[in-house]
């Protein structure tokens, strides 16, 4: 398998939070997955900002459906390629 990255988009810092700490629970992390506020382009309003949970799937193990899931029960996604 090769290196595999998930990036799930949330609306606000405090869902981001909130599914990072919930994959290190379900997942077994060692690391927290990485916290990332980006703008939505074309928008120079910081309240447009989204929040990405970076999360490293080094084996490509992840279950995307599941990610996409926890994702969208604090009202954000699972972005794809």
């Amino acid at each position: 398998m090769s290196d595999v990255r998930h990036v799930l988009v949330l609306p606000d810092r405090d869902a981001a939070e909130e599914v990072a700490e919930e994959l290190e629970d379900l997942l077994g992390l060692t690391e927290e997955p990485q916290l990332v506020r980006e703008a939505l382009a074309g928008e120079d309003d910081a309240e447009d900002a989204q929040w990405l949970v970076v999360l490293e799937d080094p084996h490509g193990t992840y279950d995307p459906g599941k990610l996409d899931a926890l994702a969208a029960t604090h009202d954000g996604w699972l972005e794809r390629d």
